[in-house]
């Protein structure tokens, strides 16, 4: 079988055909197949063994080398360095997260780093903030993370940061892409570089560091507060690079939280390990056990394997980023004085403008992906973002990492949980009574890896072409009027009530992404419903 085949069979039955495995990790050594590069919205994702091989990633580390080397003015800009000279001395953090094989992928990336006189650190399993902030604090030139973030466990991913620690830009790897397909089409064979003796860091350390120099939180508040009064919180690190980094950055004891799914198991139970509803059950489940009563002092969090997504959840309600991002600025707003902009992508919820618009505060909406945000997180931005958050479940802020962070969403949790006394959902509800109740919610359709391509974008657009605002739209059993058509990315209709759909196509993998807002919980779910099936006949 090749590798989608075992993956199939692994996935299907997890926890009896985990021996197979070891069958995907001699393809992803031996299999020399080509692969089409492409860095979507959170750097390149393939399938381990069948795309994603030791191969295909030491060519794409070469292209990497090969593009710094050429010494593009626009190139070198874009990393932040004046030359390769200076690129090889700064050096590249490498490291991974919790799936299979992530130690070897990494020593495959130094080999060839080091064959070209690159200085290079390894970081271990790391969480993607980590790099970001390590990066800095370091002053490294980049860092590479092999981590396809929230991703089922049969991707790997290559995620590459420059040297201000955020996403890298089109600018970066655009030439890379087109460098990694041209070898590709060429059939390259990158040799097997032995690495050399390897600098150990530990990006935990660094991270903490950054916060305490950038205080954005108030860890020793925090500190002083779970001591106190000892909340109720409980964390699902989804086997992923997040485990134990919370205490240890607050200096406290093991055991001062209720850590769930810390163990190893790179097959996530199977699991898509996403910040879901559904998987935030299991941390909500632990939460209830603490007490019976809402009034308990505390709240769940789940975080995805590479610890750049987090959702939240109390015994009142679910908090999902299309809410917490909105408290986050309300929060940073209001009780920390920080100004500035807000910063959120086109799919997110408007909860958030109408509180911006209350407080005088402007919006900017940019495109799904996190990269879109570096320009108002960067430290000397001309328009600052006080917060940027994604409805996908990531969110950073001023001062801090250009990445997005869901172990600083957990710390700002806490530090709400310190400064108000009192829950998550007590505090958005309060919100909610000022400035309105709104109804976001979101799905997807995936199709066949073979079905998927830029087809599917290109049918999206022929159907903004036919409609126009101040159309009257039906969508199963509502009527609406057309106040705005966005095609930024994918396409999203506004209606004149303020509720909109989306559809976008995804760019990390083979799915359809749709995002809707209602008036209320029925309207959600209707647009929710009929949505899907106007995506369906799209794609027919």
């Amino acid at each position: 079988m090749n590798a989608s085949e075992l993956w199939k069979e692994i996935l299907n039955n997890p926890a009896t055909k985990k021996n197979l495995l070891k069958d995907i990790e001699k393809l992803a050594k031996e299999n020399n197949n080509p692969a089409e590069i492409h860095f979507g919205t959170s750097g390149w994702r393939g399938e381990i063994g069948s795309d994603f091989t030791m191969h295909n990633v030491r060519i794409l580390a070469h292209a990497i080398i090969e593009a710094v080397k050429s010494e593009d003015k626009s190139i070198l800009k874009a990393i932040g360095v004046n030359s390769f000279n200076e690129f090889k001395k700064r050096g590249v953090i490498v490291g991974h997260d919790t799936r299979i094989l992530g130690r070897e992928f990494a020593y495959e990336i130094i080999g060839v780093m080091q064959s070209e006189g690159v200085k290079c650190y390894y970081a271990g399993e790391a969480t993607t903030p980590e790099f970001s902030a390590g990066i800095v604090e370091l002053g490294a030139a980049a860092s590479i993370n092999l981590t396809p973030s929230h991703n089922p466990p049969n991707y790997g991913g290559f995620k590459l940061n420059p040297s201000d620690g955020g996403p890298a830009p089109e600018e970066l790897t655009k030439p890379i892409e087109t460098i990694a397909n041209e070898l590709m089409k060429k059939e390259t064979k990158i040799k097997i570089a032995h690495t050399e003796i390897v600098e150990h860091i530990n990006l935990t350390d660094l991270y903490t560091a950054f916060l305490k120099k950038r205080n954005v939180i108030d860890l020793e508040k925090i500190t002083k507060f779970i001591e106190r009064y000892k909340p109720s919180i409980a964390i699902d690190h989804m086997y992923g690079t997040s485990r134990g980094k919370l205490a240890k950055i607050l200096s406290l004891k093991p055991g001062t939280f209720i850590c769930l799914r810390k163990d190893d198991d790179p097959l996530f139970e199977g699991l898509s390990p996403e910040p879901s509803e559904a998987n935030l059950n299991l941390a909500l489940s632990k939460l209830r056990e603490q007490s019976s009563s809402k009034d308990i002092l505390g709240f769940a969090a789940i975080i995805d394997p590479d610890g750049d997504r987090v959702r939240f959840a109390d015994l009142k309600r679910q908090i999902p980023m299309n809410y917490f991002g909105a408290m986050a600025f309300h929060f940073l707003y209001t009780h920390k004085n920080m100004r500035g902009v807000v910063a959120k992508s086109v799919g997110t919820s408007n909860f958030v403008n109408a509180i911006a618009s209350e407080l005088g505060v402007d919006i900017v909406e940019t495109k799904v992906g996190f990269k879109h945000f570096r320009p108002y997180l960067l430290p000397n931005a001309r328009t600052k973002a006080i917060v940027a958050f994604e409805e996908s479940d990531g969110i950073s802020a001023q001062r801090h990492v250009l990445e997005k962070d869901a172990i600083f969403g957990v710390l700002l949790a806490i530090e709400m949980l310190a400064t108000l006394n009192k829950n998550l959902s007590d505090y958005l509800e309060e919100i909610e009574s000022l400035y309105g109740t709104y109804f976001p919610d979101r799905t997807g359709i995936e199709l066949p890896r073979e079905e998927f391509g830029p087809h599917i974008k290109e049918k999206v657009l022929e159907f903004a072409k036919k409609i126009k605002t101040r159309d009257n739209f039906e969508i199963g059993t509502l009527k609406k009027s057309i106040s705005d058509i966005i095609t930024i990315d994918g396409l999203k209709i506004v209606f004149k009530d303020n509720s909109w759909i989306m559809i976008r196509p995804s760019g990390t993998e083979p799915k359809i992404r749709i995002y809707v807002e209602g008036k209320s919980e029925e309207e959600k779910n209707i647009l929710i419903k009929e949505t899907k099936q106007l995506v369906i006949q799209l794609c027919q």
